[in-house]
Order: structure tokens, then C-alpha cells, then sequence
């Protein structure tokens, strides 16, 4: 095949697979449907639940029905997830697979190279933020040691705890339990 014949060949060989997600029953996930549509998808996995929520069935089942070649397509990047990270791992996951992605409303398509681009930029951003973000926690932590302050909640067993413990428990009087209960622990 030369050509026009291979690119018609190309064009008939990719599905495009339609996601659309609304958070709540009283929404109406029909604008996106729509959009999908008239964007080709031959087929549309819609959810009602929160993009920040893990399970998904829809989103799932989908997945699991995608073969390489296939082009999941969203209404908007979050229509697929709320989270950064988590777009970027399931965008990856597909990726392994062969499969697409496309954002109607950003114009991301990661068939084609610019897309990619876009993407892996969107992506090492991400991991910058994650990096400075920890930075910022390990040196606020490391200037509050140089302080004398340490994080987390304070001990529950004081030194006068301690003693107490040590003498109910040495009478051999008290049970483990019943040392607990009386000092609250």
C-alpha cells in the first residue's frame, strides 16, 4: 500500500472510544455524549461519580475493552481525572497498551507528536511540582529540628506514666489491660 491507501487504511483501523464522566445524579453527562459523537466515538462509557474517586466501573470497563490502536477520547481533561498524577498514569497505562488519548476541549491528542510533546512536557512539570513540594516539607521539617521542635502528636506516655506503669505492673497485681485502662492508653 502507497500512500492515500495506507492512510485510509491507518484511519479505518483506529476506534475512537468516548469517556464521559458527571459527579453527581442531577447532572446530565448528554453535552458531553453528544460532543463524542460528533467527534466519531462509536461507543461512550459514562460514569456519575467523583473524578477524585478511585473506582469508576465505567472508566474500568472501558479500559478493559480498549485494544492497541484505539483513541479514548474526553469531553475535557477533567472529565477523566482531578488529579494530575493520575491522569498522567492512566494516559501512561493506555500509552503501553497502544491506545490513544484525546481532549476535545484542550486539543491533546497524543497520536500525534505534538500531542506527545504536550503531554510529556505536562507530565515532567508534574513531577517538578511533587519534587519541590517535598523539598519544601524537608526543609521546613529540618528548620523546626534545628529549633527543638519535632513533628507528630505528642506522647501519650508522659514520664510520670511511665513510673506508674512500671509499679502496677511490677506488683504483679494488674493485668495489661487493666494498666491501660487506668491510665487511659
Amino acid at each position: 500500500m502507497h500512500g492515500v491507501g495506507r492512510l485510509r487504511y491507518a484511519i479505518c483501523m483506529t476506534t475512537l472510544i468516548g469517556y464521559a464522566r458527571v459527579s453527581t445524579d442531577d447532572q446530565n453527562a448528554q453535552l458531553q455524549i453528544d460532543a463524542l459523537k460528533t467527534a466519531g466515538c462509536i461507543k461512550v462509557f459514562t460514569d456519575t461519580a467523583s473524578g477524585s474517586l478511585a473506582n469508576r466501573p465505567e472508566l474500568d470497563k472501558m479500559v478493559d475493552q480498549l485494544r492497541a490502536d484505539d483513541v479514548v477520547v474526553v469531553w475535557r481533561l477533567d472529565r477523566l481525572g482531578r488529579s494530575l498524577k493520575n491522569l498522567i498514569a492512566l494516559i501512561d497505562d493506555l500509552a503501553e497498551k497502544g491506545v490513544g488519548f484525546r481532549s476535545l476541549s484542550e486539543s491533546i491528542d497524543t497520536t500525534t507528536a505534538n500531542g506527545k510533546l504536550f503531554f510529556s512536557l505536562m507530565g515532567a512539570l508534574a513531577e517538578f511540582e511533587r519534587d519541590l513540594i517535598r523539598e519544601r516539607t524537608n526543609a521546613g521539617l529540618a528548620a523546626a529540628r534545628a529549633r527543638g521542635r519535632f513533628g507528630g502528636r505528642p506522647p501519650v506516655m508522659t514520664p510520670e506514666k511511665i513510673t506508674v506503669v512500671r509499679q502496677m505492673y511490677g506488683s504483679r497485681e494488674h493485668t495489661g489491660e487493666a494498666i491501660a485502662k487506668t491510665l487511659g492508653v
